[in-house]
């Protein structure tokens, strides 16, 4: 079921996480990312909407490598009923794709609550300060809609954070809603 980003007040501070990365096994902390901006990712393995961007995503790891900007892909969705978005697939993408930023694995779905997070994918932008500039789609492509995947709504904010400049007009992400645990469904969709 296709759904939007719930879009978290711009300003929010970044909302702490420490998670296992899926790759490496080591585990990444907000804070490893302190004094920079932040793109925040929440993905899956099985989305097709993920699936439809995958290389853009990959992209964006690669074109932005040598920046003053870091990544991370967060996953949350509960693998008991999703096994295709467990560690262990979430691992084989990231080096199926080569990214080159960690791609976390959420157990308790606390970080995606944290984030209001309804979608993958979803994207959040933290200026170097913490604090949200941006959050919502990647670009207007749809799987089946015909646009190209570019990443113009997401890159064109991280380069305003970068000049220190607004980071503009912000879209809400359209995808597949986060799969919750039974009984963890979170209270924002009712607001």
């Amino acid at each position: 079921m296709a759904v939007a980003s719930t879009m978290l007040p711009l300003g929010t501070p970044i909302p702490p996480f420490s998670l296992p990365d899926a790759v490496s096994g080591r585990i990444v902390k907000s804070t490893d990312f302190s004094g920079k901006p932040l793109v925040v990712m929440f993905i899956c393995q099985h989305c097709p909407y993920v699936r439809h961007v995958k290389d853009e995503l990959a992209r964006l790891g690669q074109d932005y490598a040598n920046q003053k900007i870091a990544i991370v892909a967060i996953s949350s969705n509960d693998v008991i009923k999703y096994p295709d978005d467990s560690p262990a697939h979430l691992k084989m993408m990231a080096e199926e794709l080569k990214l080159n930023y960690p791609v976390c694995y959420d157990e308790t779905q606390e970080v995606a609550k944290a984030y209001r997070a309804a979608c993958t994918p979803e994207f959040y932008l933290f200026n170097s300060l913490g604090s949200l500039v941006y959050r919502g789609q990647l670009d207007d492509s749809r799987p089946k809609n015909g646009l190209p995947v570019t990443g113009k709504d997401l890159r064109a904010a991280i380069e305003r954070t970068l000049a220190g400049l607004p980071s503009g007009e912000q879209k809400p992400g359209i995808g597949c809603n986060i799969k919750w645990k039974a009984g963890n469904e979170p209270d924002y969709f009712a607001n």
